[in-house]
């Protein structure tokens, strides 16, 4: 069978989300993860990778479950790493589970599928003219994350909810932040689960992209 790699900036496994990837990739591809932070301490992570000011700042979770937050600059090189790593093995598709934008990515035989590239011009096509709300795990990525869709015409406005810190609240915040202002709410970032779309969409009656499951789909028709 084929293999899909995974890369998450976080901890492998993600049992978090690698369901919904295998959703829609089960009897096409076997899914291989790996992490950027695998076998990192929270405690090295927090004195060596974490983001300093003027830093693209960006989150995940360790195998506890536990919220990081890293610089991309100081991860970056790691991240190629893995690449390189994956593609030592044969794998010859990889997906970035990030929705986050790292230029300068390169491989030698794989295709580098990454999110940041794929949703923004996919969700321009379904908002269309419409009013476009973004949930975001961090308050510093309303400001860096504007920028990825500012070139596809869209100008979103954003709400705040972690998908890493299992409240429950600030999604009902987010939702509230957002109702009656947008007509439809992309969840950016790979983090997210079902449970999150569905919170948001019962708080706001609207439809909401989970970005993670729009990846899978869209992968299951590339192997």
């Amino acid at each position: 069978m084929n293999k899909l790699g995974m890369i998450t900036i976080g901890q492998a496994p993600r049992t978090d989300v690698a369901p919904i990837i295998e959703k829609y990739i089960t009897g096409q591809a076997e899914l291989l993860q790996v992490g950027v932070l695998d076998g990192f301490s929270k405690q090295y992570v927090e004195e060596n990778l974490y983001p300093e000011s003027g830093d693209y700042v960006l989150t995940s979770r360790l195998t506890t479950g536990e919220q990081v937050v890293m610089s991309r600059g100081k991860i970056q090189p790691i991240l190629q790493e893995k690449i390189n790593l994956l593609e030592e093995v044969g794998i010859t598709q990889i997906l970035l589970l990030c929705t986050g934008v790292f230029p300068g990515l390169t491989t030698k035989i794989s295709y580098l599928i990454e999110p940041d590239h794929i949703i923004p011009p996919t969700v321009k096509a379904m908002v269309g003219n419409r009013r476009f709300g973004v949930v975001v795990p961090l308050d510093e990525q309303k400001t860096e994350l504007n920028t990825k869709y500012l070139p596809f015409g869209l100008n979103p406005l954003f709400a705040v909810a972690s998908p890493y810190k299992n409240d429950l609240a600030s999604f009902e915040e987010a939702a509230n932040a957002l109702k009656g202002k947008v007509d439809l709410i992309l969840l950016d970032c790979m983090g997210y689960t079902e449970e999150s779309r569905e919170l948001v969409a019962k708080a706001t009656g609207l439809p909401v992209i989970l970005s993670n499951a729009l990846m899978a789909k869209l992968v299951s028709e590339m192997i």
